[in-house]
């Protein structure tokens, strides 16, 4: 009996050894690791991207000056025309009949005169010799004046028709484009007429009339350099153009209605890409640059009222929830104006496994090389309100 027992016992010590060793032990929940970029203060520029209409910085609309029938067209219809180059001849056969009769009637003006010359120079002399009466003589010299006056009468009334005869060609009054012809080789035109026969528009430069809140002018003039503001243009393919234009302050109103100010932009066209009407967007800074926060977008988020916050490493390196003030995005980034100090730490990647009071392992944050290239490349988006 005895030799039976040792072994049992035995058996149920080292089964109870094992069973204390298979037991797990405590784990040590692991640091998470979170990338993190230190924020600091950049020089950016705030751009207000407003919509705009194209007009064309001179307009003007081919009239008749004269009546009459239209016998040609001479210009094609969308060229490039110069001032005073032919655009319409109207009928001149009138007008050059009118010329002749002027003319007549000024010869005999003028031979008038030399005959009346005549005879106030005769009766000056018998005058002086008292052959005639001072009446005489002063009958002679007044009908000599109005000899004299109906000569300039007659010069003026030539000068008019010789103008008439020279308004049956319509010229263009302005370089620029010409639209289509209004009127075609027949028509009967005249001064009255409610339309025009064609217009011409001058858009190697053109104007984009955009309109902003009377508020912000005071900002785009400290902006200015020698009173212009050079804005980027957005095209209606949504690409920026590679000419600048200019924001001019002269002539600028206040809708009273809505507080608006209608800013003129003058924006060189070489090469006829902006054409009156068109809809293009204009990139207007927003005064002059600025120091301020950027955070990358990702870095911020938001709650469900829509409270824009991050996470921010403290002094102990430990994950606290800052409640953020942002106003707008530049270059992708988002403008902080309260809830960060220069030099903090903020968790760009990572979010989702931080914790109040949680201690991290902070690492510094590696921008995409993507996303990198494509923000040297890319123009600064504009700034919206936050």
């Amino acid at each position: 009996m005895r030799t039976f027992r040792t072994p049992v016992a035995l058996v149920a010590a080292f089964a109870l050894a094992m069973t204390a060793c298979s037991r797990p032990e405590p784990t040590v929940e692991a640091v998470p690791r979170v990338s993190v970029v230190t924020v600091g203060p950049q020089v950016v520029q705030r751009d207000d991207e407003l919509p705009g209409r194209v007009a064309a910085v001179r307009t003007a609309q081919i009239r008749a000056q004269v009546g009459g029938i239209v016998q040609r067209r001479m210009f094609e219809q969308g060229a490039e025309v110069h001032a005073g180059q032919p655009l319409f001849q109207i009928d001149p056969a009138a007008f050059r009949a009118d010329v002749d009769s002027a003319l007549a009637a000024l010869q005999r003006s003028e031979a008038a005169l030399g005959r009346s010359r005549v005879q106030s120079q005769r009766l000056q002399a018998l005058a002086a010799a008292q052959a005639v009466s001072q009446q005489h003589r002063d009958d002679a010299s007044a009908e000599h004046e109005q000899a004299r006056a109906a000569v300039n009468e007659a010069r003026a009334i030539l000068a008019r028709r010789q103008l008439d005869l020279r308004y049956a060609t319509v010229s263009a009054p302005i370089d620029g484009r010409i639209d289509q012809a209004l009127v075609t080789e027949g028509a009967l035109v005249g001064v009255a007429d409610a339309e025009p026969m064609a217009v011409v528009q001058q858009i190697d430069q053109v104007y984009v009339d955009v309109r902003q809140p009377a508020s912000q002018l005071q900002s785009l003039r400290r902006g200015a350099v020698d009173g212009e503001l050079p804005v980027t243009i957005i095209g209606a393919a949504g690409s920026p153009l590679p000419e600048r234009g200019r924001l001019l302050f002269s002539g600028v109103n206040v809708d009273a209605r809505t507080g608006d100010v209608i800013l003129r932009i003058l924006v060189d066209n070489p090469e006829r890409q902006l054409l009156p009407g068109m809809y293009v967007r204009a990139r207007v800074p927003r005064g002059a640059p600025a120091s301020a926060l950027l955070l990358p977008q990702q870095a911020v988020l938001r709650s469900a009222g829509g409270q824009a916050y991050a996470w921010v490493i403290a002094a102990d390196g430990k994950a606290v929830i800052r409640t953020l003030e942002v106003d707008g995005s530049v270059n992708r980034q988002w403008l902080v104006r309260h809830g960060l100090k220069a030099g903090e730490k903020v968790v760009v990647e990572g979010q989702e496994r931080l914790q109040e009071g949680v201690l991290v392992d902070p690492r510094d944050w590696q921008v995409p090389v993507a996303s990198a290239s494509a923000n040297a490349n890319a123009t600064p988006t504009p700034a919206s309100q936050g």
